[in-house]
């Protein structure tokens, strides 16, 4: 798409765009984007700190004359045109003349408010805190709908890159078996020194390891267990993971494949080998399904990006033939091949949703449903009065462990980010999932979204 062509058509229209939760980890990168782009204007910022947030602008470029430090409307109305409200109240956004907001909080009962008064007050809305969007989507989709506004996901995220790769593949009328994305951080290994390593933002861990010369090349499903036995204090479920095939189950009409609670260990070259149908090989049970997998490379490759990867069926052998030999992922059988797009890069590639829906109306999925549930199973005995809080990078539950489910007709399961902020009135025994009558959801806002959300 040539996106310059047809924001051209656009005349002078700009955005005047809302940042909710901004200053750190995915709103600091989109603040630092702004500054690049001229179709939006930086309106409005919240932060629990402002002074921090204001100092944080100065650092990425924004002119110190134009950020104004406000407490009320009042304080609004007193500034200029062109400033940068920067406040620790959340309402007096909507006195700002703005055009869109984009939710960063990672806060469910925030995001929850913030974006249902926003689409009914003319507001587009782009959702980047998964949570609130893994329970509440499928509602605030439909009241922007109804209301001639936008709720959408964000690029620079996995979930809206992969929702654009697989209505890219489906609108060129490839038949998908699997789509999904490479969990967050790489598994190395070098072929010399027999050194394996795992780094994320927080760890890093480096030993020699040359048992992963007998599983290093693909043969067969063996291989696959071999390397599971062999990394398997580095490949445990990460709740993020089931949380993002969440999104993209809901707004594209995907099941999660039955394997997703094991995310195979793979290179990206053997994708189209693994997750195909178990009687060509693969590991799939169903297909047209999400799947991630942890990505294995040598110290020297490109990372896969934690990018996102749709393996489609071959329908013409002499086309992917040709393509195999252009380098293409093409399978062993010549069934099936991968097409991937290796990277998710946050708020550098977000200002691109906004500008599709806030100048052309497009990225919002009026037909999002409830199609699978993440649920929260105790991974110990939980007593009554226990609060529960999402935490850490991987933004995970104490005492639950995530499992993302096709949802099932009266299903009373409690999503698993639903359960944030709120407190249990029965105990649940350790292997049980938690219900909803397990919890306190009196005078929630992120429930009645959700169950509005059921019955659509």
């Amino acid at each position: 798409m040539d996106y310059s062509f047809i924001f051209d058509k656009c005349g002078d229209r700009k955005s005047r765009l809302g940042v909710i939760g901004a200053t750190k980890g995915f709103g600091y990168t989109l603040l630092a984007q702004l500054t690049h782009i001229d179709r939006i204007d930086l309106r409005f910022a919240s932060s629990r700190h402002p002074e921090e947030c204001a100092e944080v602008l100065k650092e990425l470029g924004y002119p110190e004359e134009k950020l104004v430090i406000c407490e009320s409307e009042s304080d609004v109305r007193a500034a200029k045109e062109d400033a940068v409200i920067i406040s620790a109240n959340n309402d007096i956004a909507f006195s700002c003349g703005l055009t869109s907001i984009i939710e960063c909080t990672g806060n469910t009962r925030i995001g929850c408010s913030i974006a249902k008064r926003a689409l009914t007050s003319g507001l587009n809305v782009y959702m980047v805190s998964k949570e609130t969007d893994s329970f509440a989507g499928p509602m605030l989709s439909r009241i922007a709908h109804e209301n001639g506004t936008v709720y959408a996901l964000v690029n620079g995220d996995q979930p809206r890159n992969l929702v654009d790769l697989i209505s890219w593949a489906r609108t060129l009328g490839l038949e998908i078996v699997c789509a999904g994305k490479s969990s967050e951080y790489d598994l190395l290994w070098d072929g010399d020194t027999k050194l394996f390593s795992y780094t994320d933002e927080h760890t890093h861990t480096e030993f020699v390891m040359p048992e992963m010369e007998q599983c290093w090349h693909y043969s067969d499903i063996e291989t696959l267990k071999k390397r599971g036995e062999l990394l398997k204090d580095y490949v445990a479920p990460i709740s993020a993971n089931f949380c993002e095939m969440n999104l993209v189950s809901n707004v594209m009409g995907m099941l999660p494949a039955k394997s997703l609670i094991e995310c195979p260990i793979l290179k990206p070259s053997e994708l189209a080998d693994v997750l195909v149908p178990v009687e060509d090989g693969g590991i799939l049970t169903n297909t047209g399904v999400l799947q991630v997998f942890f990505d294995l490379r040598a110290s020297d490759e490109a990372s896969f990006g934690g990018g996102e990867f749709v393996v489609v069926k071959c329908a013409n052998r002499k086309v992917w033939e040709l393509l195999r030999a252009k380098g293409h992922v093409v399978s062993r059988s010549g069934k099936y091949a991968c097409i991937y797009a290796p990277y998710h890069i946050m708020g550098v590639e977000s200002p691109m949703s906004i500008l599709l829906g806030d100048l052309l109306g497009i990225g919002g999925h009026a037909d999002t449903r409830q199609v699978s549930v993440l649920s929260g199973v105790a991974n110990c005995d939980l007593k009554a009065g226990t609060e529960f809080y999402v935490h850490g990078h991987h933004h995970d539950i104490n005492g639950l462990d995530a499992r993302l489910l096709a949802r099932e007709p009266g299903m009373v399961i409690a999503p698993f980010y639903l359960l944030n902020g709120k407190k249990l009135v029965k105990d649940v025994k350790k292997g049980s999932p938690v219900m909803l009558d397990d919890v306190d959801l009196s005078n929630s806002i992120e429930y009645e979204l959700y169950t509005q959300g059921l019955s659509l």
